[in-house]
């Protein structure tokens, strides 16, 4: 009869034999298997955390890398009572002197009053257009009211220049027609077509100028300009104007100057954000002597080849036309420990007086400093890139490590099973044994004469 319980028949703990047994066996691999595991965690988090700094990096060379960054300008108003303006790069620098005498306006004309305007006028068409624009056709029934021809000629699908309106005045309602486009050479026709039993129709739509159309008259520095729109955008090289309100004895001074600041904020944040990266690179490969503690990527050759081929970028000097040009022309030098700094003032001073060669330091395709780093930057960062690949490589060892992991215990499962046999086997024997040499003590015992000594 076999044993229900290990450790019956001996008396010994064979479950914690067992245990301790496998225990001994599997911890130095396990033990292993963390330590690479926890290494190669440590090192994926290093990869991330240099490849978001990089494409951070890779943001502020992008900017760079955009003609619109450098020699941008700027405009200013003494008062934006009359007019507004904006500014694109072929904008000249200098002042200006501007008086608006009078705002384009645009026309607008009314029909015949009629009794009511939801009485029929009369069947025939309608043929409305503005400028030297295509005109539009309205077909009237005879049971059409001055609302219906209202609501036909918002709704026409060709219709883009006109808006229709009733209006209730003083003698009775009209419909008032009013162009969307502005000045002198935008004017309103309507003609009506009878088709029906009398002159309805035509009768009405006689149109009346209710407003006059007026084109925008403005003075630019005693210079006459004449526009259809409140909108110039070629009056003046580079600069849009918009007008607002109209004062021929009002001067508004509109002063145009080189926008230093955007170029200035785009170089000052690709510095900064270099010296991020390179701190990144340094805190994740070098050794800290107060802690005493190696960064996560320390002896790895791929954040060191970037260090150093961005480092070798920063040092050479560019083409321009102005002859080679270095970062130090514009105030930004490396420091002993590898970093970038800004001497402002001289930055400032550098962008006012560019002719165009900061643009070409930085922006020249292929060959500017900000496009040749963020190529060099795209190969590492960009999908299936350096970066990705040796993500993947790290999965993998992961991936191996489980498979090992299962591995291990597979074959401990089976070392846990060939000890509980064979310590079970042995139990038997001894539960054997011992009842064994019960029943022969107790046979000696029934024998007559026979006395055992007490121990």
């Amino acid at each position: 009869m076999g044993l229900t319980s290990v450790g019956i028949g001996s008396g010994m703990d064979i479950g914690g034999i067992v245990t301790a047994l496998v225990n001994a066996e599997s911890a130095g691999k396990i033990a292993k298997f963390d330590v690479s595991e926890g290494k190669l965690n440590a090192q994926i988090s290093g990869i991330g955390a240099l490849k978001s700094a990089m494409s951070e990096f890779n943001d502020k060379l992008k900017t760079l890398t955009k003609s619109e960054t450098f020699g941008s300008q700027k405009v200013a108003i003494s008062t934006k009572d009359y007019l507004s303006a904006t500014v694109d790069k072929t904008a000249v620098s200098g002042s200006y002197q501007v008086k608006v005498e009078q705002l384009a306006q645009s026309q607008k004309v009314g029909s015949a009053v009629t009794t009511d305007a939801s009485s029929p006028i009369g069947e025939g068409s309608l043929s409305i257009g503005v400028g030297s624009g295509t005109a539009f056709n309205i077909d009237v029934s005879a049971t059409d009211s001055l609302t219906d021809i209202m609501n036909k000629i918002n709704n026409a699908d060709d219709n883009t220049d006109v808006t229709a309106t009733v209006i209730n005045g003083e003698l009775g309602p009209q419909l008032v027609l009013g162009s969307k486009k502005t000045g002198e050479d935008n004017l309103i026709s309507v003609t009506a077509t009878n088709t029906g039993a009398g002159t309805g129709l035509s009768d009405t739509f006689t149109m009346s100028e209710l407003t006059p159309a007026k084109n925008a008259i403005v003075h630019i520095d005693g210079v006459k300009v004449v526009a259809q729109s409140n909108s110039l955008k070629e009056a003046i090289t580079g600069v849009s104007l918009t007008l607002t309100a109209a004062d021929i004895d009002k001067t508004t001074t509109l002063t145009v100057s080189k926008d230093t600041t955007t170029s200035k904020t785009a170089i000052e944040g690709f510095v900064e954000s270099y010296n991020s990266l390179m701190k990144t690179v340094k805190d994740l490969t070098g050794y800290n002597p107060d802690t005493k503690k190696a960064g996560i990527l320390q002896g790895d050759a791929l954040p060191r080849s970037i260090q150093s081929q961005l480092r070798s970028m920063l040092s050479s000097g560019f083409d321009t036309s102005d002859g080679t040009q270095m970062l130090a022309n514009l105030g930004v030098k490396t420091t002993r420990e590898g970093l970038l700094e800004v001497d402002s003032t001289k930055l400032t001073e550098a962008i006012k007086n560019d002719k165009g060669t900061i643009a070409e330091l930085f922006a020249t395709e292929d060959t500017g400093l900000a496009s040749k780093m963020s190529s060099l930057v795209d190969t590492y960062i960009k999908s299936g890139g350096a970066i990705d690949g040796r993500d993947s490589s790290l999965d993998e060892q992961l991936s191996r490590i489980a498979d090992s992991r299962v591995q291990l215990n597979t074959r401990m499962t089976a070392y846990s099973d060939r000890l509980y046999k064979q310590y079970n086997a042995m139990d038997l024997m001894v539960a054997n044994l011992n009842s064994q040499s019960s029943s022969l003590l107790s046979r000696i015992d029934s024998l007559p004469g026979v006395v055992r000594q007490s121990k």
